[in-house]
């Protein structure tokens, strides 16, 4: 099981900004370029949904409900990854959820991997 460490989120109006970083201090950086690192959320009754992925060699995928608007980036060096998440709306309002992995999991399913303790998005008027 990987620690990871969350922070950032919190209370945006529509149309704002906020960013979420994660790292995984305890891992040596080799093994942390070994993983996939992603963010996914989940609303309230809903289940939990991909947001953003990223590899070691920074290939990206996004889920569609935020492509152009959130941007996922990666800092090897610093074992740290972060989501960039412009004009926000009120259906992006969740906890979200960090995560590393190594297996890619099916399509519309949740990776096999370690998960961090989630933050809460909220974007309200």
């Amino acid at each position: 099981q990987v620690q990871l460490e969350e922070s950032g989120g919190g209370l945006a109006q529509p149309g704002g900004s906020l960013t979420l970083s994660c790292r995984a201090p305890r891992l040596i950086t080799s093994v942390f370029n070994s993983y996939i690192m992603g963010w996914y959320r989940q609303a309230p009754g809903k289940q939990r949904e991909l947001v953003a992925t990223i590899t070691y060699n920074r290939i990206t995928y996004y889920g569609d409900s935020v492509k152009g608007r959130f941007t996922i980036s990666r800092d090897n060096s610093r074992k740290r990854v972060t989501l960039q998440m412009n004009s926000l709306k009120p259906e992006d309002t969740a906890d979200y959820y960090c995560t590393v992995y190594r297996d890619v999991p099916p399509p519309g399913g949740v990776p096999e991997g370690s998960w961090g303790q989630g933050t809460q998005v909220t974007v309200s008027s």
